[in-house]
């Protein structure tokens, strides 16, 4: 009876899972392409296509190397390459190459349009004919330099059967250009390099956006491996030690990981005691105490004493890495944003193609000429060119975009607008995030003379809540007293000999949702308070997304009594001692149930919560990774661009439905003209500019933000 699952359970020990990267997508019908495709390759047992960053993950059988994929691909039409030879998927030559086509369309584009401008008031005769052909010596090589993505994606398309979006494109770029070459050679009245020009430009515009916006996506999780120690110091069996790259380390070694160093490998603590940085996992800035058989990770930091650590995983096994990886795969999960998009778009090649030829052989039937015919069919592929319906979106969220950015804003992927409309539930982080993560000492009750001396203390000291005691110590002009025989303890505090007692400055439990310090001099003890302030406007940015209907809840690092003091205060719920997998956890619950999550975090231990919550911001004070993997960025104290961004989101989203409501009505009632054959290529071209400039413009009205919250 076991025998099938015993059989079962050898043949899924024989698959393995490799990365590609195939920058060559452009649209839906190249991700069914290669996930259908690839299934059908033998070995081959799944194909997902990650469209955000431009990869391919293949599970197949071990037998299949990484050539043969990259064959099986390549026979699909697209080229790749392993991704371990670019293993954070970055490559900015992609939007170099599209700025700077970008750049050329546009210096032709304002060249030409200044020459049509004369032509259009009247020049007839040799002027026209002049500037007609100073035209075509602009435009030809304009073309086709800033045609090459859309060409050579084309030709690749069509040398394996299949097509995509930039074969219309490019049939109706390369036939204006043609006709307009021969209507300027044989004096014809009407040239249309403007057209074929102005059509390259706003095409590029959105495709360049569209790559900067993918680098910056993937930018978080080289953010995060970067924390990881590049070395270690490894110790032999003759006592020698030497320097060991953090890839070349193994299971079993035993790292000497010096004060102030970071870990280049998870491991366990067996000699020394000592003060680990573990805010990447924890989110917290008060540091964790450590001793021997104690579990330490790859990228935290030893803050006090030497310490040596067995290596228990190192390199892609290490904790750092995993996180690194669900970072990956959360933001996988809003490819399904980009596929909604594409497969609207994806109708549009064949419908271009099949109504330009109907319209070409239609007249051609009906008797008018070749000429006459081409020139209908042309006019009907630039009508139909998408360009409002692709800035439908991507202007109303640059507009918006660009009005947050003014109250404190910065939003750095486009389509996070469309998700913060969406979003019904509030996840705070709270050290950084609900509170500022400073905290300050209460100082006012201590007398002259202890202050003095926890001055003299705390500035010896490398403890977080001791470099804060200094700083308002120093700041009311406080002397230093005098001591002697300083002595830290990692976890402990630090002591001193002063006028013949022994002073410290102790660690304390945490009371409530306060941290606190305890100064002893002799046997007196002093108790110094931290108080971790909350932002300015919490309670009003709570209350403001209770009107939006966002209930908020607190998921930290922290422990459980401050987490819990501060969310009977602020009247929400709170979980406390949350990890990156348990907060992961949450949200695949919250989502499981039809909900939408929005994180607001700042620890790097709130990177793959981030990447993997509905949508998701972070303070301007967060760490590198907690802003990379964000979608957007509030700075300052205060927390209300929060509820600000959905009141506005929700707006954006309106004014996009509109958008789309004028560019489909502009289609229904341009596609019949130009099939009836009332439009020239130049009439054409100008009214697809104009539906263009109308959706502008209605987006535009999103450069005012409301001073209401309401959405």
């Amino acid at each position: 009876m076991n025998v099938p699952v015993a059989l079962d359970a050898i043949e899924r020990a024989e698959l393995t899972d490799s990365r590609f990267t195939v920058p060559g997508m452009r649209c839906a019908g190249c991700i069914a392409k290669i996930e259908r495709g690839l299934q059908d390759v033998e070995g081959i047992e799944a194909a997902r296509v990650n469209f955000s960053a431009k990869r391919v993950a293949v599970r197949h059988d071990r037998s299949l190397d990484a050539d043969g994929l990259v064959a099986a691909i390549g026979k699909l039409g697209f080229e790749a390459q392993a991704a371990e030879a670019n293993p954070l998927g970055q490559d900015d030559s992609e939007s170099r190459t599209l700025l700077r086509a970008l750049a050329v369309a546009g210096f032709g584009m304002m060249n030409i349009m200044l020459l049509s401008v004369s032509v259009w008031s009247g020049a007839g005769g040799v002027t026209r004919e002049l500037f007609h052909w100073v035209s075509a010596l602009i435009a030809l090589p304009v073309v086709a330099y800033a045609g090459r993505p859309f060409f050579a994606s084309a030709a690749m398309a069509l040398r394996h059967r299949r097509t995509n979006m930039d074969v219309p494109i490019s049939i109706g770029v390369l036939l204006a250009t043609g006709l307009s070459v021969y209507e300027t050679a044989t004096g014809g009245e009407h040239a249309y390099f403007d057209s074929a020009v102005m059509l390259l430009f706003f095409l590029l515009a959105g495709r360049a956006l569209d790559a900067m916006m993918r680098n910056k996506t993937r930018a978080g999780i080289g953010a995060l491996l970067s924390r990881m120690g590049k070395s270690a110091r490894v110790l032999a069996g003759d006592g020698s030690t030497r320097a060991v790259a953090a890839e070349d380390l193994e299971p079993g070694m035993l790292m000497l990981v010096a004060a102030g160093e970071a870990l280049a490998a998870d491991g366990v603590i067996e000699d020394g005691r000592s003060m680990i940085d573990n805010a990447m996992l924890t989110g917290e800035s008060t540091p964790q105490s450590v001793a021997r058989d104690d579990l330490v990770h790859a990228g935290t930091i030893n803050l006090a004493n030497p310490i040596r650590v067995r290596v228990t995983a190192a390199s892609s096994d290490t904790a750092l890495a995993e996180i690194a990886r669900m970072m990956d795969e959360a933001g996988q999960s809003r490819s399904h944003y980009v596929r909604i998009a594409d497969r609207a778009s994806r109708l549009y090649a064949p419908a271009v193609h099949t109504l330009a030829l109907l319209a070409f052989a239609g007249w051609m039937i009906a008797g008018v000429g070749l000429h006459q015919s081409l020139v209908i069919a042309i006019a009907v592929l630039i009508i139909t060119c998408p360009c409002a319906m692709g800035l439908a979106v991507p202007a109303a969220q640059v507009v918006a975009s660009g009005a947050l950015a003014k109250r404190g804003l910065l939003v750095k992927d486009g389509s996070a607008l469309e998700r913060l409309a969406e979003v019904d539930t509030a996840l705070f982080d709270k050290t950084g995030t609900l509170t500022m993560g400073e905290p300050v000492p209460r100082i006012d009750r201590l007398s002259s003379e202890q202050k003095s001396v926890a001055l003299a203390l705390a500035q010896a000291s490398r403890h977080p809540l001791s470099k804060g005691l200094a700083t308002a110590l120093e700041g009311k002009g406080v002397t230093p007293a005098v001591v002697g025989s300083l002595c830290e303890v990692g976890g402990q505090g630090i002591s001193a000999d002063w006028a013949g007692t022994r002073v410290a400055l102790e660690r304390t439990d945490i009371v409530g949702r306060e941290l606190s310090s305890t100064l002893r001099i002799g046997k007196e003890l002093v108790a110094i308070p931290f108080a971790d302030p909350m932002r300015p406007d919490v309670a009003e940015t709570l209350a403001a997304l209770r009107v939006s209907g966002i209930d908020s809840r607190i998921v930290s690092g922290d422990r459980q009594a401050p987490v819990g003091a501060l969310a009977i205060e602020l009247g929400i719920a709170g979980d406390a001692e949350m990890r990156p997998d348990t907060k992961l956890a949450l949200l695949d619950a919250l989502k499981a149930d039809g909900r939408r999550p929005l994180m607001v975090g700042d620890g790097i231990n709130d990177g793959p919560a981030l990447a993997a919550a509905h949508a998701s911001i972070a303070p301007g004070s967060a760490s590198d990774v907690s802003q990379q993997a964000a979608d957007a960025v509030f700075l300052g104290r205060a927390l209300m661009p929060v509820a600000l961004a959905v009141a506005v989101a929700r707006r954006t989203m309106r004014i996009v439905r509109q958008n789309f409501g004028f560019a489909i009505g502009y289609n229904v009632l341009a596609v019949p003209l130009a099939l009836a054959g009332l439009t020239t290529p130049l009439i054409a071209a100008i009214a697809m500019s104009l539906s263009s400039l109308v959706v502008v413009g209605n987006s535009l009205r999103l450069a005012r933000v409301p001073s209401g919250l309401s959405s």
